[in-house]
């Protein structure tokens, strides 16, 4: 009977971690399936999973490899700048975002001072804000002060969003390194910032790493500001770029070339997740058991 009930709930088992994958993975199928078909197929409307006939062209279109379908030669050059100034503007927010996190993080986890927890309640508060809600006094601050269209008029507001959740991680790490190693290096003659530097910061990598990772998928993912703080491709984002894809007509999207725009974009955020996904688990579930 034993026995029967095992084998009853590995198959429960298996069965439920089948319909979670194909749940999860289906959307993600039926994009990369999409960036298959050609004009034809998705202008009709065809409801068919799979192409009839499967081409890169939309690859090709976005990239300006090869030969570029007739309408499509600036999608190529727009796609490409958007594309790097995801990169830059996500690389920067994170990298400052994480020095600031980080030493507000050991002063929080460190030291004892009044309003700790006052500010720990407003970097809370700061992270749960609507986004929408600054979208026009942002406007006007930022064509005011010259930053509208602009990489810092980006990388500011994301990174005001992204600071409090990079501390509350970071701050969680700190509280599990024991005093006394950063007490032993100061009693062999490093500084208060050497030993910050070298014994504190060191093993909090795992949390580092995961506020770093949290902060770039924000600033990789994010459309609103995008979309509102922007007016070229001199400085807007790849989520909002795809937005400005527009077909023969109003009532023919390009849905292909939306498709592979989007598994572009998505192969940086998949790779970084699977080759650190230990160290991002790692600083997610930090804080969670004592003892």
């Amino acid at each position: 009977m034993a026995a029967k009930n095992q084998t009853r709930n590995k198959i429960g088992t298996w069965v439920g971690f089948i319909f979670i994958l194909v749940w999860c993975l289906l959307p993600v199928v039926w994009i990369m399936s999409l960036s298959l078909k050609g004009p034809g197929e998705t202008a009709a409307g065809s409801a068919q999973f799979l192409p009839k006939s499967p081409t890169l062209q939309n690859y090709r279109d976005i990239l300006g490899i090869g030969t570029v379908t007739p309408g499509q030669e600036n999608t190529h050059a727009d796609f490409l700048d958007a594309l790097r100034n995801s990169f830059g503007i996500a690389a920067i927010a994170t990298f400052l975002a994480v020095i600031f996190a980080t030493l507000a993080a050991y002063a929080i986890a460190r030291l004892d001072f009044k309003g700790k927890r006052l500010v720990l309640s407003l970097a809370l508060a700061i992270a749960m804000f609507p986004v929408v809600a600054l979208v026009g006094p942002l406007f006007d601050l930022w064509r005011t002060l010259g930053l509208f269209n602009t990489w810092p008029g980006l990388i500011i507001p994301y990174m005001s969003f992204t600071l409090p959740l990079a501390i509350w991680t970071l701050s969680a790490f700190f509280r599990e390194i024991p005093w006394e190693m950063e007490q032993a290096a100061q009693v062999d003659g490093a500084t208060s910032w050497q030993a910050f530097r070298k014994v504190i910061v060191p093993l909090a990598a795992p949390g580092v790493f995961t506020a770093a990772i949290l902060t770039f998928f924000f600033a990789w993912n994010e459309f609103v500001l995008a979309i509102s703080l922007t007016s070229t491709t001199a400085s807007r984002t790849v989520p909002a770029q795809l937005s400005f894809f527009v077909g023969p007509d109003p009532f023919n999207p390009p849905y292909g070339l939306l498709a592979a725009a989007s598994v572009v974009v998505t192969v940086p955020i998949i790779i970084i997740v699977l080759l650190f996904q230990r160290k991002i688990v790692a600083g997610l579930t930090s804080g969670a058991v004592k003892g």
